[in-house]
């Protein structure tokens, strides 16, 4: 018999399906397997674990569960408070049973690492602190950027530009980089503000110098990876965030004008958006959903959303929608199930924005910054006040709000966090925990 026609044979109809049977099965399973670890929480979103400005993953919304969805006249419990943590407006992370902040004292800028029960564990050091070069701008003065935690170690980067390692049980100091130095940069006007960003072996920081406006180093070293001087425009006050596509782990971040996708792997800058304030100072960071990106500025710079499409080996944008409403300056916006959340700085309110349209759904007064849990808002008001309110595009309903007691000078501008059950917030000097399981 011709070896051919045996090998037909032998693929008999029964055979055939059989085979089909199982490579269905198999992908069955890789269907089943990518779906449910698509349903897990982000690392930075499980409860008791705020690892990074954000949360790990930088969308600003916990996992947590359970929570009240109304509050008492005054308030939920407090359960302690800690003073003694400095001056400024950096936020809280929670990791590996410690909690930790940064604020300037003296002249100089300081980590501090409390337990859950609000005694200091450490104490340490991270350079000189910010020296405001504008007299009218002296009120500001104190650390902006909030630790960043991963694997044992909590990284910071204080105002004047030293990026620091340090032993996250111990505060003991591993290494660190100068970025003015190193990277030929020079003190943003307000000083650095950015929470750097881990992902796998590597840490994201944007220097803004001649040498490197925006790096990559190796977090356990320090070392330089890659360095990216393509970016136009002045210092960015925003942080990063991760987006894959178009065959690209990237960042995207921001300078003075612009906003750009840099690939991860090798520093090449795959875009950029120019958008911008009068004032030429971007402190929002993006937000990000399917193909769209959200950026949004101060100052009447409003909101715009981008598309980014692919084309062979590089990507493009493709403008989506663009209003001035949600002018947003230092207080975040958050995206949830197709609806944006956020303040205007014109206007001092609160929006909500349809992603794909930008039309306007409600509007209430307010501005502040804000997080989500379990179905709900919390709105900090930049004079204190923090409200909870229903997370929906029908209308602005609010089940509780109370006034957080005064930390020291300056406005609240350091941005809420819940993990654990606990609602963190900070006012320049203090730091107040409440109970809201």
């Amino acid at each position: 018999m011709d070896n051919s026609l045996k090998s037909c044979k032998d693929v008999s109809p029964v055979n055939t399906k059989a085979k089909y049977n199982i490579v269905f099965l198999k992908w069955l399973n890789l269907i089943l397997f990518v779906t449910l670890v698509n349903c897990l929480p982000a690392k930075g979103q499980v409860n008791n674990n705020w690892p990074s400005f954000h949360g790990s993953d930088r969308q600003n919304k916990s996992a947590e569960t359970g929570l009240l969805n109304t509050w008492p006249a005054a308030g939920p419990e407090k359960l302690w408070e800690a003073s003694g943590i400095g001056e400024g407006y950096s936020s809280v992370i929670v990791a590996d049973g410690l909690i930790y902040t940064a604020g300037k004292s003296e002249k100089q800028t300081y980590v501090n690492a409390f337990d859950m029960n609000g005694k200091l564990i450490w104490k340490k050091p991270n350079g000189a602190s910010w020296d405001v070069e504008v007299s009218w701008a002296s009120s500001y003065s104190g650390s902006r950027s909030t630790p960043t935690y991963d694997n044992g170690v909590v990284y910071h980067l204080s105002e004047a530009g030293l990026l620091s390692a340090f032993k996250a049980k111990t505060g003991d100091l591993i290494w660190s980089r100068n970025l003015v130095k190193d990277f030929s940069a020079k003190i943003p006007m307000y000083g650095y503000s950015e929470s750097v960003l881990i992902d796998g072996n590597n840490l994201y920081v944007k220097p803004g110098g001649q040498k490197g406006y925006q790096v990559c180093m190796n977090k356990m070293t320090g070392a330089t990876i890659w360095a990216n001087s393509e970016i136009p425009g002045d210092y960015g006050y925003n942080s990063a965030v991760l987006k894959d596509f178009g065959g690209y782990h990237q960042i995207i971040n921001a300078s003075s004008g612009f906003f750009y996708g840099i690939d991860t792997g090798t520093g090449k800058l795959l875009w950029k958006v120019g958008f911008e304030n009068s004032y030429k100072v971007n402190c929002t960071d993006v937000a990000t959903f399917n193909d769209y990106v959200l950026m949004s500025t101060g100052e009447g710079g409003g909101c715009l959303v981008v598309k980014l499409k692919s084309s062979g080996n590089s990507i493009t944008t493709e403008k989506v929608w663009q209003n001035n409403l949600m002018d947003n300056y230092y207080g975040g916006v958050l995206l949830h199930d197709g609806y944006i959340y956020g303040t205007g700085n014109s206007s001092r309110s609160w929006y909500c924005l349809d992603a794909l349209t930008g039309k306007q759904m409600w509007k209430t007064p307010g501005s502040g910054s804000l997080t989500f849990a379990d179905g709900m808002l919390y709105l900090y008001d930049e004079k204190g006040t923090i409200k909870l309110i229903k997370t929906s595009p029908e209308k602005f309903e609010k089940t509780g709000e109370f006034k957080v007691p005064n930390g020291g000078a300056g406005p609240y501008w350091a941005h809420p966090v819940v993990s654990g059950g606990r609602m963190y917030l900070r006012h320049a000097d203090k730091l107040f925990v409440y109970k809201v399981k």
